[in-house]
């Protein structure tokens, strides 16, 4: 069984003038990260900047990670369209454990690119909500099937989607004398291969 497709925070209706809105401020919110860098982009700025009012900024995003983690939600949905529905092994059609390196090369790859995002989405005052997460509910549906005995509780599947994502936001807070992108994600990539291969084993 295939997972459908979840979101980190956008409404499942709308309506149109919101969704008008929201539209504005995820592109304003984009161009902002384009060309002053994430650090620079603030909710007055936003606001400002995308001629609405302090008060509707507010209401969407709630504080200023909520504008990062909407447009970090743009990007994890196009994930997830390529694990729900793409070719394999990332995509349905190939075994459990194939799928789940798969999908850990891929995660990997995904959060080294989003990194910023990433990063300036994690709100200092809040818990990670690493039970909202999309990858929990594949990573537990692949090790249903490839190990059901060991991901009966659900225990593993948290504790893996841990050690894909949480310590790699802290490992890529480097020095600049650190190994380029594509090597951290080969390194961290073999890595995730033998501990998948080892857990279903």
């Amino acid at each position: 069984m295939e997972p459908v497709a979840l979101s980190w925070g956008r409404p499942v209706q709308e309506r149109a003038d919101a969704a008008r809105n929201r539209a504005h401020l995820i592109g304003v919110a984009r161009q902002m990260v384009g060309e002053l860098g994430a650090d620079k982009v603030t909710m007055d700025g936003l606001a400002e900047r995308a001629g609405l009012g302090k008060g509707t900024v507010f209401r969407r995003f709630g504080t200023r990670a909520g504008i990062f983690l909407a447009l970090l939600d743009e990007e994890e949905t196009l994930f997830q369209q390529r694990v729900m529905s793409g070719p394999p092994p990332l995509g349905p059609g190939a075994p459990a454990v194939e799928r789940l390196v798969a999908f850990g090369r891929a995660r990997l790859e995904f959060l080294v690119e989003h990194t910023v995002l990433a990063r300036a989405a994690l709100d200092p005052g809040q818990p990670v909500p690493a039970g909202d997460s999309p990858s929990l509910f594949h990573v537990h549906m692949l090790l249903s099937e490839a190990c059901p005995d060991e991901a009966a509780s659900g225990t593993l599947a948290l504790q893996l989607v841990a050690a894909l994502e949480g310590p790699v936001l802290l490992y890529l807070r480097a020095p600049e004398d650190a190994p380029d992108p594509q090597t951290v994600v080969a390194d961290l990539a073999a890595s995730w291969q033998v501990l998948v291969e080892r857990v279903c084993g």
